[in-house]
């Protein structure tokens, strides 16, 4: 049984993984649809469900991007980006489906497309918006994503960093802020500037929001943060968060990294960050994903330190092993069981068989 693991771990794009109990909840998509794995391990994926189709017509039809799920008030919820054509992607929206129930792989309702423009009343206005993820604070619920300022008429626009209150999980509440833009000097200085691929870290009472930056389909590709000043303070004031970065990027053998998830170890002992990175150094979105541990600074923040580079062999997450033990152990016993109970069930028919032929000898010497 191997006790190490090398990146990348699959083939795939924008990774989020979420730790629910003792299990993995892994959200992607795939052929236009959106899928779901469940798997003890961080470095495995199991047991996999397709929970969505996109509808042949609508919104909502085409170019499903990031979806992310959250388990919120006893239900799932996946927020996805999508859109009605494409290219160019002008038309990306961000919407919401719904669990029946606490069951990760119980059916799903589609709540509809969610307004992220600057006039809440009137959807004919709505905005430009991908990579939705959702940050619970003090009781309140916000939505955080990346959006255009306004709609435009080609894809080439840059992208900045939005933040509202919500009502509930499929319901936004006010109106949208600008939270942050590319405007450092490490976010900036390519063909395109853009902030996407929000995500939350939390250490303690620290908050962060961690996102990629540059050009995605480039080595550039890097990670900033945001962190929040006062937690106790309105979430909805830029001047409460403070950019840092950039926090993780990539180097010569790691071609940028990018559209990051956070989970703890199966012990909870360990922080993990999953990522993807791109396969080669040339332009385009051929990417895997890969992981590694992080560690904290004295101060709080997180130190993701080098990315690790492909084929190197990487620790398995703590308590991974013994889980695989443990598991195989399970299996050998009940395979035994098995084997026995399928040979009392062989000797129990060949006993009647033989109890049948007995009788007929008898009556039929």
């Amino acid at each position: 049984m191997k006790t190490t693991f090398q990146n990348p771990l699959w083939d795939g794009a924008d990774p989020w993984m979420i730790k629910h109990g003792d299990e993995y909840i892994y959200c992607r998509a795939a052929n236009n649809s959106i899928v779901v794995s469940r798997s003890k391990y961080i470095t495995k994926r199991d047991n996999h469900k397709t929970i969505w189709h996109a509808p042949a017509t609508g919104w909502n039809r085409t170019n499903l991007w990031a979806p992310e799920i959250h388990f919120v008030d006893g239900r799932w919820y996946v927020y996805y980006a999508a859109g009605e054509a494409g290219p160019p992607f002008i038309h990306q929206r961000t919407g919401v489906l719904r669990s029946a129930n606490g069951d990760v792989f119980s059916d799903y309702e589609d709540m509809g497309i969610l307004n992220t423009g600057d006039f809440p009343d009137d959807l004919s206005k709505n905005v430009w918006a991908i990579d939705m993820t959702i940050l619970e604070n003090k009781g309140k619920l916000f939505a955080i994503w990346s959006g255009w300022l306004k709609q435009e008429t080609t894809d080439k626009t840059s992208q900045h960093l939005y933040i509202q209150e919500m009502e509930n999980p499929y319901t936004l509440k006010g109106k949208r802020v600008l939270l942050s833009s590319p405007k450092e000097s490490w976010e900036t200085g390519g063909p395109l500037d853009l902030q996407e691929g929000p995500q939350i870290l939390k250490n303690g009472e620290h908050v962060f929001i961690v996102y990629s930056c540059r050009e995605s389909w480039l080595v550039e590709y890097r990670q900033g943060m945001l962190q929040l000043n006062n937690p106790d303070g309105d979430l909805l004031d830029p001047n409460n968060w403070t950019k840092k970065g950039p926090v993780f990027q990539g180097n010569s053998k790691v071609y940028g990294v990018g559209h990051c998830s956070f989970v703890k170890s199966p012990d909870n002992t360990e922080d993990w960050i999953i990522y993807h990175s791109k396969k080669t150094n040339e332009p385009g979105w051929n990417r895997d994903v890969r992981a590694q541990t992080f560690t904290w600074n004295t101060d709080g923040t997180p130190n993701f330190g080098q990315a690790i580079p492909a084929g190197k062999e990487i620790s398995r997450p703590s308590d991974e092993v013994e889980i695989e033990k443990r598991e195989s152990k399970w299996k050998s016993k009940k395979g035994s069981r098995n084997e026995k109970q399928n040979k009392k069930y062989y000797s129990a028919c060949v006993n009647a068989h033989f109890s049948g032929w007995l009788f007929v000898f008898k009556k039929n010497p």
